[in-house]
């Protein structure tokens, strides 16, 4: 079975890595969070190697261990959380492929498997919700603090529970961890109702350029590195731009684009109920989930929403 060979793994390895994707949003933070704790706990030596994150997710219990920086170093266990693919590692690819073993436990239906063991589980929520499955599996204790991490992970890939994607034990994970004294309003305060001053005026230029197309079923809108740089904004504050346009009655298909280099873009896609925005971003190289996708562009911000309306009409007329 693979958690049994992911158990032997573990236990063979002396030095374990955790890595996860680039722009790494609450669930990835959180899962890794978690997963060090976890692994110490069995006096391995661990480390959490993110390059970049949002500053909302340092309240998060150690926070504080979080390696900016990957140096050449060789890991006998490598595990990557919330990553469909190799190429989506926030760190060098050497990282991952100088390493003894590799171990990928990811929720996202385009991984691609990349691992020595994957275990993936595309039903799930959340990457959160598929390590609670192997801390019960292992008999690992959850701690308080290894809850609140699992917890955001939850919250922010569930949008506060309000996604389609929510288990019923989503629900029950979440009512033990209150019974737990775990703090899960304040969770969902931070992680979700809580913007830095430069994410709010990112957010409020993308509202003012919001553009709706197809009878109001397309909301589109977008960052560039100016923006960012006029409001002065660091990693993570335009999470939940992409989520704006969704908000509104009528709109299907919510897109996002920002700047990344010249002429380079990274773009999001929520759905909100039948189209499956998957399939858009494998179009262009990218995936995710059948309401949350996303992938990256190259092209000017006119050829790229060209490019992407095309695809989301074509789903529209198919699901219509």
């Amino acid at each position: 079975m693979t958690l049994d060979k992911i158990n032997e793994e573990i236990n063979r390895a002396k030095n374990i890595a955790i890595l996860t994707h680039e722009n790494p949003d609450g669930d990835a933070i959180g899962s890794s969070l978690a997963l060090y704790q976890a692994l110490t706990a069995l006096n391995k030596e661990v480390c959490v190697i993110i390059p970049e994150y949002s500053r909302i997710f340092d309240f998060l219990p150690y926070a504080e261990v979080i390696k900016k920086e990957y140096n050449g170093e060789k890991y006998d266990l490598v595990i990557c959380l919330d990553t469909a693919t190799i190429k989506m590692l926030s760190v060098p690819i050497e990282c991952f492929e100088n390493a003894k073993s590799t171990i990928i436990i990811d929720h996202h239906g385009t991984n691609t498997m990349y691992g020595d063991i994957n275990f993936v589980n595309p039903d799930s929520p959340a990457c959160s919700q598929v390590l609670i499955t192997i801390f019960e599996y292992f008999k690992w204790e959850i701690t308080k603090d290894i809850g609140t991490c699992l917890i955001t992970g939850i919250i922010t890939d569930t949008g506060g529970f309000q996604y389609s994607n929510v288990k019923v034990e989503t629900f029950e994970f979440a009512a033990e961890l209150l019974s737990r004294g775990i703090n899960i309003p304040d969770v969902y305060k931070r992680t979700l109702d809580t913007k830095t001053r430069p994410s709010f005026e990112l957010s409020k230029i993308a509202t003012e350029r919001m553009e709706f197309l197809e009878d109001g079923k397309i909301a589109f809108t977008y960052i560039t590195l100016e923006d960012e740089k006029k409001v002065n904004s660091g990693t993570g504050d335009h999470e939940g731009i992409v989520n704006i346009g969704g908000s509104v009655e009528n709109v299907e298909v919510s897109i996002f684009i920002r700047q990344v280099k010249d002429n380079i873009y990274k773009v999001s896609l929520r759905a909100n109920e039948y189209v499956n925005v998957s399939d858009v971003c494998l179009i262009f190289g990218g995936g995710g989930h059948v309401k949350a996708a996303g992938c990256k562009m190259t092209g000017t911000v006119e050829q790229i929403k060209e490019s992407l309306i095309k695809e989301v009409k074509l789903q529209l007329k198919k699901e219509g």
